[in-house]
């Protein structure tokens, strides 16, 4: 790495962290920790006001921020099709935020970049299908998620669940801590911790209604890390089924998110499935028709055998 650029590294590592020891920095740009002295030198001299604490490490002086920096063609459109998605999938401040933002950005690249950008940008396209009330529906509630993960407060909400449960009731109140948000196949997932189940639970956003903040704050568990968090994978139902070798390549290309295995031989094409529950797999082996036959339970057998003879009586 060239002289300048490590430091121009260096200045962008203290103005992301507070605090930065000699020796993460050396190994941050691979150097000595006698070379990343000289730098700091370099820089102070240079009027950056790096400040060190012997044993403790190097700080900037608190207001100070680098001056902008340009960007590569390729920089540029990296934050320009970022703003896109945001103002897309966020909610109205945030897109707000984002069409400002690119103006901003737009404004100050040079002609040279922002004309590079510009054909770029036309040649690519972000589509993002969404029902009308869905979308407005999720992205009010993305803005009032939003809210409560920075005040560290609990919700109470009402969560439509897609299929019935013993009590053949699709709605359950709930009130849970908020941990994160992830977007999952273009639909928003909330992680929290329920107070029903006494654990975390997963809560698709545009499956809420009647949200709402509460008085009461909570704590963060201290091992839990969003990035980090992998959900428990609970599905123990085993289903296997064979298409019709003609259609196999349609369900390969679905690329089903309970598919466990699959094997192509002259009978057919088995598929093994892998789910919580058999209603999360009815509809879309329904869907295939003919061209499927349940090859094992006799459970989900006798189940999709009922919702065919339910289908039958409304013809």
């Amino acid at each position: 790495m060239q002289k300048t650029s490590r430091q121009l590294g260096i200045v962008l590592e203290l103005q992301h962290r507070k605090m930065v020891k000699a020796e993460e920095l050396a190994e941050r740009f691979e150097t000595s920790i006698r070379t990343i002295y000289r730098d700091i030198q370099t820089l102070n001299e240079a009027g950056v006001p790096v400040i060190g604490l012997p044993g403790i490490g190097y700080s900037l002086m608190e207001g100070y921020f680098l001056p902008p920096i340009s960007f590569t063609s390729e920089e540029a459109l990296t934050l320009l099709m970022g703003t896109e998605f945001i103002e897309q999938r966020f909610d109205e401040r945030y897109s707000h935020s984002a069409r400002s933002s690119r103006a901003k950005i737009e404004a100050i690249l040079p002609k040279s970049i922002r004309t590079d950008a510009d054909r770029v940008r036309e040649s690519i396209r972000l589509l993002y299908k969404e029902e009308p009330d869905i979308g407005a529906r999720e992205k009010a509630h993305i803005e009032t998620l939003r809210e409560a993960l920075l005040a560290r407060k609990k919700i109470r909400f009402t969560h439509h669940k897609r299929y019935k449960d013993a009590t053949n009731n699709r709605e359950t109140s709930r009130s849970a801590a908020p941990l994160g948000l992830v977007l999952v196949d273009g639909g928003w997932i909330l992680i929290a911790q329920c107070d029903l189940r006494q654990d975390i639970r997963h809560f698709r956003v545009s499956r809420m209604s009647d949200l709402s903040i509460m008085d009461e704050h909570y704590q963060v568990p201290e091992d839990f890390r969003l990035h980090e968090y992998q959900p428990k994978d609970d599905r123990t139902v085993r289903i296997r089924a064979r298409f019709d070798t003609k259609i196999a390549d349609k369900v390969k290309e679905s690329n089903l998110y309970y598919m466990e295995e699959a094997h192509l031989h002259d009978e057919g094409y088995d598929v093994t499935f892998r789910v919580r529950e058999m209603e999360e797999l009815l509809q879309w082996i329904l869907g295939w028709g003919s061209e499927v036959v349940i090859i094992e339970p006799e459970s989900f057998k006798s189940r999709v055998k009922e919702e065919i003879e339910l289908m039958l009586k409304r013809y």
